[in-house]
């Protein structure tokens, strides 16, 4: 086996007249490796840099995609091409058990281009050496799932609220946070008892350099009758917005007596008081957030690294009288960023950033948005395209069905959106290009695109990593199949969306909250900013057929009386918003053909 020690470092001492032999030149190869594996280890981490997805190939085998990835011992897996394998012949495969199994990628050398040894008789029997080493890589199978390889940071300060033979409830929050950030706090439930005990817990802990969502110094923590799997932590998350000024040896505060437990509806009682130490500064976020990583010891580092494999995918199987099949692939690669990417992640992140740097007259390069005090998440993307037959005959109005589809950015808040795709030719010389239409194709009815017209809408499984596609015919059609482009996007969770440093004290409000309108008339809803620059609005309707309203606030009264309702928000703080209503008449002048004032 291959030694994996990269430390201490010794290289050769070269001098006239030194003897080399082969310990040498092994020595002066592994200078080089270890010092660039040990690179690859501290600059990069472990994970996936390019490809290697997974897909079903059939029943029994899959596809693994060309690329390449670093394990934990900065070893670099170069898949140099697309692969197929059946299950059967990957090792580990007869130990499988269960109905999931992940698939695995490691680091392999294999020694290669035998040899005529001269100096046998001298050093070793065998006739012939190896002269060359190849570095490869294979694939196993394992029910075991990937350990976290994290190092133990003292990022988070960590106390715990509850303990007893059968639930752990441990409270955790950033030790170091930035004046005026909002922070998460988390609630780690642990069930630890083969017996199935519901918990219910209700406790306010006291909070003196922050404040909750009310605006008070309190964080109440409350969740009834859960019941996690044995073994499995459940973890609950609350915000807080840190003060505006320093608060060094702060801390979070719950009293035992205040700390309501109970299991299976027996009160429970803590064993002690709850003390989470924090420390506010005025150190910028991402300095603060520098410095936390920077002072993990290169002990710590290391000794995280130790499993020498890369997950990819997590299978999930169903036995066969013969065999297993595989049923469903769910991506599990974890990516390494690299400077090779950061253009194309710029770019794709540029349609989704939330504000714009204005252009200086000067000429200068404006600097970049300074998103200090948020987090700032970068969505993945997937795409691909989707074909529905039709069958026989298909009729107006009916519903087709596509398969289940992987997206491949795992489980979570998965948006998919379909377009139809064709083919037509374009300019003078006709030559054929490739259009998608997202939306109504109805609207581009002049255009004659070579599609079949229907309506769409996707269904999203959130916890299987996949979709279904639904089409509805809304006219005959003589085409075979409906040909989609589908996009997915992995949005944002809990915290992770761009908020304000404190949002307590900002609103809007509507100039004219009623207003009073005859039938298809129209009228601007403008607005009003409180402790806040005017910002992008957003105006939406809350019922349907109740008129029609633009992007920048027009409205437009429906054809029949009524009272409709119209929600104005700020498009980068969709939580801070206001209605207006529209009180819809009929004109008796009008309808007797007279004439009305302006």
């Amino acid at each position: 086996m291959e030694n994996e020690q990269l430390l201490p470092f010794e290289r050769n001492r070269f001098y006239v007249g030194k003897l080399l032999t082969s310990s040498d030149f092994l020595a002066e190869q592994s200078y080089l490796n270890n010092k660039r594996r040990f690179l690859n280890s501290m600059m990069f981490g472990h994970g996936v840099v390019r490809g290697l997805g997974v897909y079903n190939l059939d029943d029994l085998s899959v596809i693994v995609e060309s690329g390449m990835a670093i394990d934990d011992s900065g070893r670099e897996i170069v898949v140099e091409s697309t692969v197929i394998r059946k299950l059967s012949t990957l090792e580990g495969f007869e130990s499988i058990t269960g109905d999931r199994a992940m698939l695995m990628l490691r680091y392999r050398e294999e020694a290669i281009h035998p040899t005529y040894s001269i100096a046998r008789k001298e050093h070793s029997d065998a006739e012939y050496e190896m002269n060359r080493v190849r570095e490869g890589w294979e694939l196993f199978l394992t029910e075991q799932a990937p350990p976290d390889m994290r190092p133990d940071t003292e990022f988070l300060s960590k106390s715990t609220l509850y303990a007893d033979s059968d639930y752990t409830v441990e409270v955790a929050i950033p030790g170091n946070v930035s004046c005026g950030e909002r922070v998460r706090a988390s609630v780690f439930v642990k069930r630890l008892s083969e017996i199935p005990k519901r918990l219910s817990v209700d406790c306010t802990i006291h909070t003196p350099a922050f404040t909750g969502e009310n605006g008070d110094h309190e964080l109440h923590i409350k969740f009834d009758d859960i019941l996690p799997d044995q073994g499995r932590s459940l973890r609950f998350d609350f915000f807080l917005d840190a003060r505006n000024e320093p608060a060094p040896e702060s801390f979070l505060l719950a009293k035992a007596a205040s700390i309501r437990v109970k299991t299976d509806g027996e009160v429970k009682q803590a064993d002690g008081d709850l003390m989470l130490k924090v420390n506010v500064t005025d150190i910028p976020l991402y300095e603060l957030i520098g410095r936390e990583v920077g002072r993990v010891n290169l002990e710590t580092a290391l000794d995280a690294g130790n499993a020498n494999m890369v997950c990819l995918a997590e299978l999930s199987l169903q036995r066969s009288k013969t065999d297993y099949i595989v049923d469903r692939i769910e991506d599990r690669r974890v990516y390494i960023r690299t400077m090779a990417s950061e253009s194309m992640r710029r770019e794709y992140a540029s349609y989704f950033e939330r504000a714009q740097t204005p252009a200086r007259s000067d000429g200068e390069t404006p600097a970049a948005p300074d998103f200090a005090g948020a987090v700032f998440r970068e969505p993945l993307y997937a795409t691909g395209l989707c074909e529905i037959p039709l069958g026989a005959n298909p009729r107006k109005g009916e519903i087709f069905l596509s398969d289940e589809i992987m997206h491949g950015l795992g489980e979570g808040n998965i948006y998919v959106d379909v377009g139809f795709e064709y083919i037509a030719e374009e300019g003078r010389n006709a030559s054929a290009e490739r259009h998608t239409i997202y939306g109504d194709p109805d609207l581009f009815e002049r255009e004659n695109p070579q599609v079949a017209y229907a309506t769409t809408a996707v269904k999203v499984y959130a916890e299987r990593g996949s979709f279904i596609i639904a089409a509805a015919l809304t006219k005959p059609t003589n085409y075979a199949v409906i040909s989609l482009r589908w996009v997915a996007v992995k949005l944002p969770v809990g915290g992770d969306r761009l908020l304000p440093r404190n949002t307590a004290g900002l609103s809007i409000s509507a100039l004219t909250p009623t207003i009073v309108l005859g039938m298809r008339e129209t009228h601007y809803f403008a607005v009003s900013f409180k402790n806040m620059e005017p910002c992008t609005l957003t105006y939406e309707l809350t019922e349907r057929n109740s008129g029609e309203i633009s992007a920048d606030g027009v409205y437009t009264a429906p054809s029949k009386e009524g009272v409709y309702e119209i929600r104005i928000s700020c498009a980068d703080m969709p939580m801070i918003g206001t209605y207006a209503y529209a009180v819809v008449k009929r004109d008796p002048f009008k309808e007797d053909g007279g004439e009305t004032s302006a």
